[in-house]
């Protein structure tokens, strides 16, 4: 049988592909090209000649003839041997369906005979390119015209001491596993059904498929031998672990590939088989081996089996509850003791090791949290304490990135309700825990850049870049206060006073053995200021532990628990009250810990709370601009002051309400004793203003009655003629803001001629301008407007009474403010128009752009720290550039004001969306000038519009939305493809220094605009976004059923047009990761166009059928090309396959109803009618599934398809020595759980606010996208 197997005609002529001896000429000519290309003195003309010349030898009939010939005889040298090797690939990779079944029959005969014949002394990677031939064609025949597949490779795997037949089958076995469930051919797409059933019965014991399977059918009869692979490979492993792997590199060898081939099936294969095969026993012995190599393809092995999370209960217990047993507790411990590295002279081969092993131990710990029902109880199978001990271990590495995986376990044992109670009762488990998380919760982000801490080394070495760290640290933070929440859950008492009396011993020893508090040489990060932010951290998290234990213990003796814990936290608050801080920052950090303390642990003793007010009130810090940083973070500690009143406010209103008119009394005290500010003054009365609104204790008619004489001399304001009069024009509005003032001063000092701003200092006449600027601020009535109207929004939901007091209060206002609010926001943005600069001369005004351009820190982009570039920003204060910055901070300040005011205006729903001019005055105001805006202002644009759309009662959509999803679709599908084109073409031009500082800066600031836009059109096509509960009071008719918003867009023909205009042209601005979500929309909405007159008549929410046609022929057109025109482009190569999932989604789709898509490919070069209707025919299969389809959109695209710009330039991979393969080289270096580490969670309530104003009141966890502007920095 294996003679008649290997039988094969090429050696004699390759009868069927034209092999004759004239053409045996060929020959010689091979090897002079070869020679040529090799020889590093070649001239370059004539490498590339030759190179053209062995490229062309492939596409001949011969080829397949001279490779086979070549490739056996085994005098060659190997270059011209691994060269004949590609001849053979390419035939059967480019030309096998155009083979007779003869020709096929041949050409496998050929891969057959060299793989019986590969010799010890040939180099590896010649017989890595046999075993992926023989790859190739199982790929395309194998289960067809090939049913003995699986005898062959016994027959080679039986050759009598034959290590090297040995090794070529696993080879074959690894690839074949890799390629039919991991890879993307798009030949095994095609025939996917056929190989991955006939790879599950081959790699499986039959025993196990009877036993898993007992029903199922027989399929052809493809195996060989009942072991199956999986078996054969264990035993061999086995076998070459009981030798001396540490010096028998033959031996050693064997057993990494066989850990390669086990590697690659650990992810798919029936568990039952790998308990029958004993392959985990094994895999340990791997662990223990003496040699790295095959330890680290032992992990490897073990983790893909234990990513997985389906195992049910008899798996687990098969699988996982031996792991748990002392012997093999005892081997990891061991085994992580051993990776252990210093981070200065780093073993990259051990810390990769204990990465991975601490990942995998999360596995095990995981497992037993979602199994713990089913654990034995039994000592002897499960060591808990043990396993306990080596999760404590791993959590403790120095490195974050080994101790993560691991922090996250902790999380959920410690969550559960039945082992959570259990390891809390060990005490030599929850203290070290509580220590270490606290330890951990330090800023390392701010340590400086010299600091030799292991931990910070650590991390220095496992981040790319500045964002990425600050997002790993924020999940870091994140994930050990969580554990700490836990502990305090279940202990309480103990945790709670442990960390409580380690913060007052942090306090009291500050400054022990460290300079004492300098205000001139004052740092923001110094160790003092991080070592109580990392407590307070700590504080925090316990204070959300206690809650929980406070809300869901109901013990008898519970309440005197609860009474005895808050009068001990009282006291301890109350010293803490008592002690006095120098540092703004720590005093910041001290009144947030004060005021979660009064409105949580302590929310039931108001006199406490009334302490933390006087403090707060009584002790306003003041600044010293002589020392700028201090005086900077003086001003963080009067801005959070603020923040901090106005959340005692609205947390406890009825305390509050007790001695209301003491605290109004000295606030009016303080208002008219001392020079105050607008923006301080409005803080005090909208801390007034939220303690009436949010008590429970007066009825609805009392507070509007309480509440007017605060908002009706706001109301009178926006009425004032004279406001009205000024805004009337927009040389009226640069008259009420100084900015005509601005633009004369700016002319007669001829700034377009002065390069550098900074270094001119701004004279008499320069600083009261400035001044004089800031001051005309404080008389406009937008920072009263936006306080006291979020006061009256925040955070509370409709159908509650404070709701109604707010609209009780604002209905009357609204129509004074609107039309008058709406002229603000067109000036603001008219500003941007260089145009309307008129104060200038016409060749000054192109320094517009450069006075309205904000000037921001990036993180991983700008020079220096955040720190540095804020102290330079302040040192400009009093230059032409600071003056610049107070222009803009104006415009800035009018602008981003009125997107809060708008915001919150929508929260009140009918009171704002139920004018029904206002759409078309909005759309314009809003959109009309935004052209000019800068690509980060536009940002702000976009998040207000997301909020209109959001806000809007469904009833009203049809009124309100369409002229405003219309223009922002226009203005975003405009501004954002000019800007790409003006990247690309800044892109084409080499640059350095400061003007690549920029261009990235502008890059990544267009990449979040990008985002945005994408992220919004995404969430107004979302397929699973329901529509809000619908008020029949506000409705006006009877309740009726309404589209989604998704089907809303699309019905609406105003809006659907610039919609998929805006998402067409994202297929090909180059981002892939927004090209991926646009993708994804469009696959989701294409079937809503295969409406027919009959699909219609039956739904009265679907697309018009007139509509739907133009559209299906737009996308069918426009998009179809958009698609194959960013396959065709480097840039696209890793979307590819959505690229294609999209084409074929939108030809299988409409296939019935127009011919359009097929029309489009068939005017490619190149590709045949037939091709393109067979891919059709086969696509359009019901049993076709989405991934063979995508793979013959591939396959018909395959000579347009880019290759990925790391490709350009390469050789031909069939050209030249190929390294020796690796069966781990292609691991990547981080893993996928290592990798989401390294990524910020998404947000939980969408983007900020408009005006720049985050949602949340929560401390920065370090996930932002590093992005600092300086909008406030000038305000008074």
């Amino acid at each position: 049988m294996a003679a008649q197997a290997i039988e094969g005609n090429m050696g004699t002529g390759g009868a069927g592909f034209g092999a004759n001896p004239e053409n045996m000429a060929v020959l010689p000519k091979i090897h002079e090209a070869l020679e040529v290309v090799y020889n590093p003195y070649s001239p370059n003309d004539a490498r590339k000649e030759a190179q053209i010349f062995l490229e062309e030898v492939k596409h001949t009939q011969e080829a397949p003839s001279h490779g086979f010939r070549l490739a056996s005889d085994q005098s060659q040298p190997p270059v011209v041997r691994h060269y004949a090797l590609s001849l053979l690939e390419h035939a059967i990779k480019h030309k096998w369906a155009d083979y007779s079944e003869s020709q096929a029959a041949t050409l496998r005969h050929c891969v057959l005979e060299l793989s019986q014949n590969v010799s010890r002394d040939d180099p590896p990677y010649l017989r890595n390119k046999i075993a992926l031939l023989w790859v190739e064609v199982a790929k395309r025949s194998w289960v067809g015209t090939w049913m003995d597949m699986d005898s062959l490779l016994v027959q080679l795997w039986q050759m009598p001491d034959s290590v090297v037949h040995k090794e070529l089958v696993l080879s074959i076995l690894e690839m074949l596993s890799e390629d039919i469930f991991n890879g993307e051919d798009t030949v095994v797409s095609v025939r996917e059904g056929v190989l991955s059933k006939a790879s599950v019965e081959i790699y499986t014991p039959a025993a196990v498929l009877a036993e898993t399977f007992p029903n199922r059918q027989a399929g052809p009869e493809v195996r060989c031998g009942d072991e199956g692979w999986l078996g054969r490979v264990t035993g061999l492993l086995r076998q070459c672990l009981s030798g001396d792997v540490q010096h028998n590199e033959e031996l050693r060898n064997c057993a990494v590939r066989a850990l390669a081939v086990i590697y690659s099936l650990m992810p798919w294969v029936i568990p039952n088989a790998v308990s029958a095969t004993g392959c985990v026993p094994v895999l340990c012995e791997g662990l223990r081996a003496s040699h790295v190599e095959v330890q680290k393809a032992s992990l490897e092995a073990m983790h893909s089996l234990y990513s997985r999370t389906s195992f049910v209960d008899q798996e687990f217990l098969d699988l996982v509850v031996p792991l748990y047993a002392p012997e093999y507790t005892i081997l990891f411990r061991q085994l992580f003791e051993w990776s252990v590295t210093n981070p200065e002279d780093l073993d990259d081969d051990k810390y990769q090791f204990s990465k991975k092993l601490s990942e995998m131990i999360s596995f095990f710990g995981n497992y037993m949290d979602r199994r713990f029902a089913v654990l034995p109880n039994d000592p002897e199978r499960v060591d808990f304490q043990g396993f306990l001990q080596l999760l404590l271990l791993v959590t403790q590495s120095q490195s974050l990135v080994v101790s993560i995986p691991v922090l996250v376990t902790w999380t959920r044992l410690l969550m559960n309700r039945s082992l959570g109670p259990s390891i809390s009762n060990i005490p030599t488990f929850v203290g070290p825990l509580l220590e270490l998380c606290s330890s951990r919760l330090i800023r390392y982000e701010s340590l400086p850049e010299d600091t030799q801490d292991p931990t910070y080394l650590f991390l220095l070495e496992d981040t790319d870049t500045i964002p990425e760290r600050h997002a790993f640290l924020g999940n870091y933070r994140r994930y050990s206060s969580q554990v700490i929440e836990n502990i305090v859950v279940l202990k309480t008492s103990g945790a709670m006073g442990h960390i409580l009396s380690q913060t007052e011993d942090i306090l009291q020893h500050l400054y022990d053995n460290a300079p004492g508090f300098d205000m001139a040489n004052y740092s923001k990060t110094s160790q003092a200021v991080l070592r109580v932010d990392a407590q307070a951290t700590v504080i925090e998290a316990a204070l959300k532990g206690f809650g929980k234990w406070r809300a869901n213990n109901n013990g008898p003796d519970h309440n005197r628990e609860i009474a005895l814990m808050e009068d001990s936290i009282e006291s301890w608050s109350n010293r803490l009250l008592g002690m006095t801080f120098e540092d703004p920052l720590i005093r910041k950090r001290i009144l947030q810990l004060l005021v979660a303390f009064s409105t949580s642990a302590l929310d039931t003793k108001p006199d406490f709370m009334l302490k933390v007010l006087e403090h707060i009130l009584m002790n306003w810090p003041r600044t010293k601009p002589r020392h700028q940083v201090y005086t900077d973070a003086v001003r963080e500690l009067q801005s959070e002051s603020m923040i901090e009143l106005q959340r005692l406010a609205s947390k406890m209103p009825d305390d509050l309400l007790n001695a209301y008119d003491q605290i109004a009394a000295k606030v009016d005290e303080m208002v008219s004793s001392f020079h105050m500010d607008e923006k301080r003054q409005i803080n005090y009365r909208t801390f007034l203003f939220t303690i009436i609104h949010r008590t429970r204790r007066l009825d609805q008619a009392t507070k509007v009655q309480r509440l007017q004489p605060f908002i009706d001399p706001i109301t009178s304001q926006w009425q004032d003629g004279r406001l009205k009069q000024s805004l009337s024009s927009y040389a009226g509005f640069c008259e009420l803001m100084a900015l005509d003032q601005a633009q004369n001063y700016l002319a007669s000092r001829r700034m377009h001629e002065i390069p550098d701003w900074g270094s001119v200092d701004l004279d008499a006449e320069g600083q009261a301008l400035q001044a004089e600027l800031e001051k005309r601020q404080t008389v406009l009535p937008l920072r009263s407007t936006k306080s006291f109207l979020n006061c009256s929004i925040d955070k509370i939901d409709k159908n509650t009474p404070p709701y109604q007091v707010s609209i009780a209060l604002w209905q009357a206002g609204f129509p004074a403010i609107l039309p008058e609010l709406l002229n603000f926001m067109n000036h603001a943005h008219a500003s941007h128009t260089p145009e309307n600069w008129t104060g200038l001369p016409p060749e000054m005004r192109m320094i517009v752009g450069r006075v309205l351009t904000d000037r921001f820190w990036q993180a991983g982009i700008s020079e220096g720290s955040k720190d540095e570039f804020y102290a330079r920003v302040l040192e400009k204060k009093l230059t032409l550039e600071g003056l610049a910055s107070t222009i803009r901070g104006s415009i800035r300040f009018v602008r981003e004001s009125c997107y809060a005011i708008i915001y919150c205006m929508t929260r009140l729903d009918m009171q704002f969306y139920g004018f029904s001019e206002l759409p078309g005055p909005l759309a314009h105001a809003l959109l009309a000038d935004s052209f000019n805006l800068s690509t980060h202002q536009l940002i702000n644009v976009m998040n207000l519009v997301r909020y209109l759309v959001d806000n809007c009662p469904v009833p009203l959509r049809d009124h309100f939305l369409p002229p405003i999803l219309a223009a922002c679709c226009q203005q975003m599908d405009a501004r954002i493809g000019a800007e790409w084109m003006k990247l690309e073409q800044q892109q084409a031009v080499q640059t350095g220094g400061e003007a690549l500082t920029e261009e990235m800066k502008a890059e990544s600031i267009l990449r979040q605009l990008t985002h945005a836009s994408i992220m919004m059109a995404a969430d107004f096509l979302d397929p699973n976004r329901a529509n809000p509960a619908v008020d029949p009071s506000n409705q006006g008719e009877d309740a009726r059923v309404y589209p989604s918003l998704r089907k809303f867009c699309l019905m609406n023909s105003s809006i659907v047009e610039p919609l998929l205009l805006f998402c067409t042209h994202a297929i090909r601005w180059r981002d892939s990761r927004c090209c991926a979500v646009i993708l994804r929309v469009f696959r989701s909405i294409i079937p809503e166009f295969a409406v027919t007159e009959a699909k219609q008549q039956n739904d009265a929410t679907s697309i018009p059928t007139g509509t739907a046609s133009i559209i299906r022929e737009y996308i069918s057109s426009d998009v179809v090309k958009a698609c194959i025109t960013s396959i065709h482009e480097p840039y696209f190569v890793e979307l590819q396959k959505d690229l294609a999932s999209l084409v074929a989604t939108i030809l299988v789709t409409y296939n019935k109803l127009t011919t359009t898509g097929r029309d489009v490919l068939l005017s490619l070069p190149n590709v045949k009618a037939s091709d393109v209707d067979n891919a059709i025919d086969y696509m359009s299969k019901k049993d076709t599934s989405p991934r063979a389809q995508r793979a013959a959109i591939l396959d018909l695209l395959r000579d347009l398809k880019g290759v990925s710009v790391s490709e350009m330039g390469k050789l031909s991979k069939s050209i030249g020595v190929a390294p020796t393969k690796n069966p781990l080289a292609r691991r990547p270096a981080r893993s996928k759980m290592a990798q989401q580490f390294m990524t910020a969670p998404p947000p939980t309530n969408g983007a900020s606010r408009p005006g720049g104003q985050p949602t949340g009141n929560g401390p920065d966890n370090g996930a932002g996208d590093g992005l600092e502007g300086v909008a406030s920095l000038f305000e008074l």
